[in-house]
């Protein structure tokens, strides 16, 4: 498992995630089959991510700057945020560039956690 994924599952798995997901939109009734048949199970709803956020800075009372710090934003979730980690972390998502904690790379790098994070998001 990769470390963008632990952070993916540190976020969507929270509990946090869970408080505030939203209800599973109700099974339409279907019109009186000729067999019973086993109801479909809901499609999932999709996670806001950025309200799931928001709430555990808020329920953590840790002031940070997860919207734009990759550091803050792994320290939110729980993850290690060093420069080790972090390397692991650009590795896992493609970064081309040199590994060594710059500014180009910790920008680069929130950015590509919050796409995929987007595009991840049920």
């Amino acid at each position: 498992m990769g470390l963008f994924s632990k952070l993916k599952d540190a976020i969507f798995g929270s509990a946090e995630a869970k408080e505030i997901a939203p209800p599973p939109p109700p099974v339409p009734a279907a019109a009186a089959p000729a067999a019973p048949a086993a109801p479909a199970a809901p499609a999932p709803q999709p996670i806001d991510v950025e309200k799931v956020l928001d709430y555990m800075a808020e329920k953590r009372g840790q002031p940070n700057n997860w919207r734009t710090s990759i550091v803050d934003l792994m320290k939110l979730v729980g993850m290690d945020s060093s420069l080790a980690a972090r390397k692991e972390l650009a590795e896992d998502l493609g970064y081309t560039g040199p590994l060594d904690g710059s500014a180009e790379m910790n920008l680069w790098l929130h950015k590509k956690v919050m796409e995929r994070l987007a595009q991840e998001r049920v």
